[in-house]
């Protein structure tokens, strides 16, 4: 999803007529002042420039002045982290995994300052997704609030080498439609594919690593969700971990994972990946497919016309059951430390940043690495769905299709979860040390019914 500077360091539709005034500019009446902004720094240049634009542009219609800065992905955790416990903070901060990474215990914590009123300005034109990514506990106040202002998403797509599947005789239109047998599809590849001169090939970019910080929960949680097992964790904050439908979905992601790992589809070395470590396999065509969020894969080869092409993108198949299947949607988006010094002009830069016209262009001139948290402009901008051959499915699947939220934003706890690479060390267990998936599910399950045991949630 990033590569590895940036990613090595944490474990209703809307009236015609209303989208005509989407874009309207807001603009503080008051006299002109500054916040201090921290932004993460883009993937690729034309994010950055695209950050710098939409910031001119504020600040010649507002007067006010953001005094900003982009920080690496790494570097930027541990700013976000060091600020929050000394105190000392910025008026904005934003991180991509923000919404599994930091603002679910710091929302619990009451470190942060509550942007209803930010929300409310586009809270008709979000993402139902979005909204229920924004909504956090606070263990102080009791209640949920929003902390987190959205103002792009992702989700995870197929990245697949088009030339690769022809030149083992294939055809990616015959894959089948439902989850296992889609992964299945590409295995006996591999053995055509090495016979030709490819060593070292693997058919399947899996990832059941220990080490992370996403990519291997992310690859899990499609898993579980493909068997059924999305309510682990549901919208009231409990887990729902002795739930034999949660068990039998564990127990089958698992089995599928290390099956595939022991007969040699994945590569080995995946059991110590890091977030990047599968980019750059997929990129040097030691695989021929992989799972990952965003079209980051794609846009680091925007410039390189030929293998940009041959990269064929696509969105979830039907889960195992044949039913449309749900992808987990990321959300990003800024949230205001308690602290901050100038919570006006941070409230009025983020309730310009959400604008959907903003945000739009923001994105788009970002290569359509990042989609928009506001469905109707996904649909309504040929942009999405009607140009790029890997925006276009890439769009569809978070915008168009089912999606389901990152579940600490239910609990905080599974940020804790993820955190100790549960699912990842469950996988290892099976794979090195020759445990039962049942053995392996039942004592996953146990440790994360413990974590999330320790943030009760009041229910109102």
């Amino acid at each position: 999803m990033r590569n590895l500077s940036r990613r090595s360091l944490l474990r209703g539709s809307v009236s015609l007529a209303a989208a005509s005034t989407l874009g309207c500019p807001y603009v503080a009446n008051a006299a002109a002042k500054t916040a201090t902004v921290w932004w993460v720094q883009g993937f690729v240049k034309e994010e950055d420039v695209s950050f710098n634009n939409m910031v001119a542009d504020y600040e010649k219609a507002s007067g006010n002045t953001i005094d900003h800065s982009l920080i690496p992905f790494g570097p930027m955790m541990q700013k976000i982290v060091s600020a929050l416990t000394s105190g000392d903070v910025p008026d904005v901060m934003t991180h991509d995994i923000a919404d599994q990474a930091v603002v679910p215990q710091n929302a619990w914590n009451d470190k942060l300052i509550d942007i209803s009123d930010v929300v409310e300005t586009q809270k008709a034109h979000y993402h139902p997704t979005a909204l229920l990514a924004s909504n956090y506990y606070n263990n102080v106040t009791k209640k949920r609030s929003y902390y987190y202002a959205p103002y792009k998403t992702a989700v995870l797509p197929f990245h697949i080498w088009g030339s690769l599947v022809e030149k083992a005789g294939y055809k990616l239109s015959d894959a089948p439609k439902t989850w296992d047998a889609y992964w299945d599809f590409f295995k006996p590849m591999q053995k055509i594919l090495r016979d030709q001169g490819r060593r070292g090939f693997f058919a399947l970019g899996l990832q059941p690593t220990t080490v992370g910080p996403a990519d291997g929960n992310n690859t899990f949680h499609h898993f579980m969700i493909a068997n059924g097992g999305n309510g682990i964790v549901t919208p009231d904050g409990k887990g729902h971990t002795d739930d034999p439908q949660v068990k039998e979905a564990v127990i089958k992601a698992l089995t599928y994972i290390t099956t595939a790992f022991k007969e040699g589809y994945v590569p080995p070395g995946s059991l110590s990946w890091s977030d990047a470590d599968d980019n750059n396999a997929f990129h040097a065509k030691q695989m021929l497919m992989d799972f990952d969020g965003t079209i980051s894969t794609e846009v680091a080869l925007f410039h390189k016309k030929e293998e940009y092409d041959d990269i064929v993108t696509v969105g979830l198949p039907l889960d195992n059951a044949g039913k449309p299947m749900a992808a987990e949607l990321g959300v990003t988006g800024a949230f205001i430390p308690k602290g901050a010094k100038n919570v006006d002009v941070a409230k009025d830069f983020l309730k310009y940043v959400i604008q959907p016209k903003v945000s739009n262009e923001y994105l788009k001139n970002g290569l359509g690495r990042w989609l928009p948290a506001f469905p109707e402009i996904v649909k309504t901008d040929p942009f999405w769905l009607s140009g790029d051959k890997h925006v276009a499915p890439y769009a569809k699947e978070g915008a168009v299709d089912p999606t389901v939220p990152n579940y600490p934003s239910f609990n905080p706890g599974y940020a804790e979860c993820n955190a100790q690479q549960v699912w990842g060390t469950a996988a290892a267990e099976v794979i090195r040390d020759g445990v039962t998936p049942q053995a392996a599910a039942e004592k996953a399950l146990a440790r994360i019914g413990q974590i999330l045991a320790k943030y009760p949630i009041a229910q109102s």
